[in-house]
């Protein structure tokens, strides 16, 4: 049997309560489960047991690596049902001083953000594949920059995404 989706993620960070409040506050996630130095937490409609894992190793603990002088896990990434949801999103992120980039993957809708450790993450919407055009499937080779003022009044605010990969 194939892997299906990513059900859960665990991150190792310095403080876990900085980054609950952060990932509360940033994506609404909850803490359905929280011991000393770790926390377990899901995403609102989640039907997981939990989605991020939280470990606290304490503020000594360096920066990320990966990427630049190591190999590691780059990003994370989450999706959301709409693009009015994912609007919502950046404009908190940007808030939070957490936004750091936003791409147009064609099939995708995707913003990066950094949390208070610096590890990296996206909040992405997917092109529902009823959607999908040859002028889409076409973009797909390149990365624009994301307007979702465009996206909006192309797809809609309110249009479900699609689920996992929307390229049938």
């Amino acid at each position: 049997m194939p892997v299906q989706r990513l059900n859960h993620a665990v991150l190792y960070v310095r403080n876990v309560e900085r980054s609950v409040a952060f990932y509360r506050e940033a994506l609404g996630f909850e803490v359905v489960m929280g011991m000393q130095g770790a926390a377990f937490l899901q995403a609102e409609g989640s039907n997981n047991d939990h989605d991020l894992g939280l470990f606290q190793i304490g503020d000594q603990a360096g920066p990320t690596t990966a990427g630049r002088t190591s190999v590691g896990l780059y990003h994370l990434a989450w999706e959301v049902d709409t693009l009015d949801e994912l609007e919502r999103i950046a404009l908190k992120l940007s808030e939070l001083d957490a936004l750091v980039g936003a791409s147009d993957h064609a099939t995708t809708k995707a913003l990066y953000a950094k949390d208070p450790d610096g590890l990296e993450f996206e909040v992405s919407w997917l092109v529902p594949a009823a959607l999908i055009t040859d002028d889409v499937l076409t973009a797909r080779k390149g990365i624009q920059p994301l307007d979702l003022a465009a996206e909006k009044a192309r797809y809609g605010g309110q249009t479900r995404g699609g689920v996992g990969i929307s390229v049938s």
